[in-house]
């Protein structure tokens, strides 16, 4: 999958790694390659990795509009709503992040052309990694709407993944629903029957709002799990199906919680009370360090 899109030189070199120490691929036009691994940066070279730029892979602009090509599967107009929001989704939920010029007509964003980076993060598995802070999704065997908050790269993503295979497996008659805007968090299951989710309804490719609003009424969920929301769009959606009785567990981007108690509309997010645990991760000591759990006031209740 990886050397169709990346071409020989760059796949030998990446597949050097292993791959569930792979985190992030980062290619920059006329720039030595970069990937982070387990959450530390190193150059590619064709033979190893290292702290040292003297031998590292550089790819040029052509390397990188044909990359570009075989991520879009030689249709670049297919995926123009996805590039303008600034990346690509690829097969097992590898999500491209893109950059590049910017083509506007009004105000309106109509493209980005001339890619000149690109930012490969590989999605894992996991498995288990949730069960620290599983016991905190429950208060008298009933689910609380549960808000996961990391920066970039922390865990927030694969703790998630773990939640929604901890609950198919463990509450086999809650009904869950899995909004996937970017086929992240369930794509990585396809095939692999260790993993195989049961009682799980997928939206991929849809917008919040229409998911949150389509699939209450359709799908009556018990639980709608979903990955970064967006406090000042997607609030009232949330609140939506707080108030028609369905659980919400998501993840938001936040350095810590004065990092969270700072965004716009968060303030009427705690009034209202409508998350009831906070867990708070981060990458002190590795990926997926939880620095703290905290309830529906935001006081600390576990770590």
């Amino acid at each position: 999958m990886l050397k169709t899109v990346l071409g020989d030189r760059l796949y030998c070199a990446v597949s050097k790694i292993p791959y569930n120490n792979l985190c992030e691929l980062r290619l920059r036009t006329d720039n030595p390659v970069v990937v982070n691994i387990l959450g530390d940066n190193y150059y590619l070279s064709d033979n190893s990795i290292s702290k040292d730029v003297t031998n590292a892979i550089i790819v040029n602009s052509g390397t990188m509009q044909s990359i570009m090509q075989r991520l879009s599967k030689r249709s670049l107009y297919t995926v123009n709503d996805q590039i303008i929001d600034g990346y690509l989704t690829y097969d097992g939920g590898i999500r491209v992040g893109v950059c590049g010029e910017v083509v506007s007509i009004d105000n309106n964003v109509k493209t980005i052309k001339n890619i000149s980076s690109l930012n490969f993060r590989f999605p894992h598995i996991c498995k288990n990694c949730s069960l620290k802070i599983f016991d905190y999704l429950f208060s008298n065997n009933e689910l609380n709407n549960t808000l996961i908050v990391s920066p970039p790269g922390a865990g927030k993503t694969t703790y998630l993944r773990d939640i929604i295979y901890q609950l198919s497996t463990r509450c086999n008659l809650i009904n869950i629903m899995v909004v996937d805007e970017r086929q992240e968090l369930t794509a990585i299951y396809n095939g692999n029957e260790i993993v195989k989710l049961k009682n799980v309804d997928v939206y991929t490719n849809s917008t919040k709002k229409f998911a949150f609003n389509n699939g209450i009424r359709s799908m009556k969920p018990d639980v709608i799990i979903t990955d970064e929301i967006n406090i000042d769009k997607d609030l009232e959606d949330i609140e939506n199906a707080l108030t028609c009785g369905v659980k919400v567990i998501a993840s938001i981007h936040a350095k810590d919680v004065n990092d969270l108690r700072n965004k716009k509309q968060f303030k009427e997010l705690l009034a209202k009370k409508m998350f009831d645990r906070f867990i708070i991760l981060s990458k002190d000591n590795g990926i997926g360090t939880v620095d703290g759990v905290f309830n529906e006031n935001l006081n600390l209740i576990g770590v």
